[in-house]
């Protein structure tokens, strides 16, 4: 596991994706779960930020990435005002953008493009946000699995 600590800031969005980026790399990731993960993580950033501190430079982001077999594990720590995911209806994505209210978005793209996402919140150890992404097991062309048997 790796840990770093980014202050809460619109500054350190690009470079918690680039350390969450370069995880998902070595877990075997490909390009598209990058992608997938740099984006649900700069969405909870910007959540921690704009909703957890109320602003930017109030509090710090603590990011962890953690590899296992064809697995990234991402944990995103603050110590902000605790997010209520009741409290918060999902978004009607049926209606007309125009009509569709800002609030639960963020949390059903992130869960559309996670694997796993849990949320815990305590007063000692603040809120803990995982996200957890599986390299696909598609087979590639000229994989020995992908040829027929004989």
């Amino acid at each position: 596991m790796d840990t770093v600590t980014f202050p809460g800031s619109y500054k350190s969005l690009e470079k918690i994706s680039d350390f969450v980026g370069r995880a998902a790399k070595e877990a075997g990731l490909d390009a598209q779960a990058i992608y997938a993960v740099q984006l649900a993580v700069d969405e909870a950033c910007c959540n921690i930020i704009d909703h957890a501190y109320g602003g930017e430079g109030i509090g710090d982001v603590q990011c962890t990435v953690h590899i296992r077999q064809g697995e990234l594990t991402v944990i995103l720590r603050d110590h902000g005002k605790p997010y209520k995911p009741a409290a918060i209806p999902s978004p009607r994505l049926h209606l007309p953008l125009s009509r569709v209210k800002s609030r639960g978005v963020g949390r059903y793209l992130i869960q559309k493009l996670m694997d796993k996402v849990t949320y815990e919140t305590s007063p000692e150890s603040g809120n803990t946000l995982t996200l957890v992404k599986r390299r696909s097991q598609a087979v590639k062309p000229g994989d020995r699995a992908s040829q027929p048997a004989e």
